[in-house]
């Protein structure tokens, strides 16, 4: 599909643009965090919109696939060249713009780190929320294409809620803007929401208009271990109806404790412990201090083994380092862990956990779990030896059946890591035929060769080779 021709065309219209086509060089594009993806034929990085723009239209002309990536830390395989043809590797488009301290807002390029961001609007007394565990490698055009949440997602909301405007490029290679600076704006159809999470298959984001928000006064972290996950998860009920919003409520079992202890060399727990909440209040110094208290209460209230609170900002910065080393920690030589990070409503996690249970009785499989208790989204990790073919066999029915009883329980199959090509064969089980249909007819609009991204959201025949 890449012809002498393409390349020829590719190379005339970029000039000094890098464009990658040895074997070495595609290896390092071949794959996101999922880890399974072919090389593609050839990689781009671009430095400018017209660059983007030049390419996007070759590939329109000639039918080749195109793939953005940014990253490259999803874990659906949003940024893998599943059909060959060209990735844009977006890594020169890491510009932070302007930061606008009246207007509160920020101007980036794509493959702006989300933590770099954060760093340079908090020395500025504001504060940018989203905070996927990925934060210090994720780009924020990788966050815009998932709609990424993290832990802050419970009081703050995710990627979505602070995207104000986008410069994008069309498969076809027209350059559009949508949205504006302004915090109002309901001119025609919002297409800028319709591109935050569309996974890069409608449009290729250049820029991006943030709004940011002031940055809070006092954090406090509080780390509350449990005998029995039902007691943690009694304890995040126990939040909610002290009307509680903590910043963060990230609930941890028992499976993942013991391995994040393994990781680090350390004990991180008391004897005893099988499950832990680490919750973050954030505000004025007073109401932080209110909520604290009010929060270990809860805990207390509950039956917590202890609540153990941060009493420097390097404890507190330990705490969520240790946090964001869960899936990390999780993995290990031979391990092969199927990871899905499913939604309930809140009331129901006590129901998810159940089903958990069951799924580790049923199948005798190794289950850890953890996520962001408060709005619902845990990351539940099926984990087998990658060589024991019934294992991991078991490992597929497993997901299946927890797709079906996530949806059962009025939750969904993805909260912020996508569809991807990982989770395309399950999309049925959460849409309608009509609601896929209309999806496939909005893609059909944007890029009418099907040439962005193919493969990803919408089911394929067949799964990638492994490189």
């Amino acid at each position: 599909m890449v012809t002498p021709a393409f390349l020829a065309a590719l190379r005339a219209s970029l000039g000094d643009t890098p464009v990658l086509v040895g074997a070495d060089e595609r290896a390092a594009y071949a794959h996101d965090a999922l880890g399974v993806g072919p090389l593609p034929d050839v990689v781009v990085r671009p430095a400018h919109t017209a660059d983007v723009a030049a390419v996007a239209r070759l590939c329109h002309e000639h039918g080749v696939p195109l793939i953005v990536r940014g990253a490259g830390t999803g874990y659906t395989g949003g940024a893998v060249a599943t059909r060959g043809g060209v990735v844009l590797a977006m890594d020169r488009l890491n510009r932070i713009i302007e930061i606008d301290d009246v207007n509160l807002l920020a101007v980036v390029e794509p493959n702006v780190i989300t933590a770099d961001l954060q760093r340079a609007v908090e020395a500025r007394g504001l504060f940018y929320p989203p905070d996927p565990a990925s934060l210090e490698q994720s780009s924020l055009g990788g966050n815009v294409a998932e709609c990424a949440g993290g832990p802050r997602a419970f009081k703050y909301g995710v990627t979505r809620r602070y995207v104000l405007g986008l410069e994008a490029v069309l498969p076809t290679g027209e350059i559009v803007r949508t949205g504006s600076k302004a915090v109002k704006n309901v001119v025609g159809y919002d297409l800028t929401q319709l591109l935050v999470g569309s996974e890069g298959t409608l449009a290729i984001v250049t820029r991006i208009t943030l709004r940011l928000i002031p940055r809070p006064a006092t954090s406090i972290t509080l780390l509350a271990t449990f005998a029995t996950i039902d007691a943690a998860v009694d304890a995040v009920t126990a939040l909610i109806r002290h009307r509680l919003v903590p910043a963060a409520i990230e609930l941890v079992d028992g499976e993942s404790l013991r391995a994040v202890a393994r990781h680090v060399g350390q004990a991180l727990v008391p004897e005893g412990c099988d499950a832990a909440l680490l919750l973050e209040v954030d505000g004025s110094a007073a109401a932080a201090a209110e909520d604290a208290v009010s929060a270990a209460a809860a805990c207390a209230e509950a039956g917590a083994l202890s609540v153990d609170r941060a009493a420097t900002e390097e404890e507190r910065q330990r705490l969520w380092t240790v946090r964001r080393q869960l899936s990390p920690a999780l993995k290990g030589p031979g391990i092969a862990k199927v990871n899905h990070d499913v939604v309930v409503p809140r009331g129901r996690i006590p129901q998810l956990f159940a089903e958990l249970e069951r799924l580790r009785q049923r199948h005798g499989l190794r289950i850890a779990a953890f996520g962001h208790a408060g709005d619902g989204n845990i990351h539940v990790n099926l984990l087998v030896d990658e060589r024991d073919e019934a294992a991991v066999a078991r490992a597929h029915v497993a997901e299946r059946e927890l797709f079906e009883r996530v949806v059962a329980l009025e939750g969904s199959i993805s909260g912020e890591h996508g569809i991807g090509f990982a989770k395309a064969p399950y999309l049925g089980i959460e849409l309608s035929p009509d609601e896929i249909a209309l999806m496939q007819r909005v893609k059909q609009a944007f890029d009418p060769k099907g040439i962005l991204n193919p493969g990803k959201i919408f089911p394929e025949p067949t799964p990638p080779a492994r490189s």
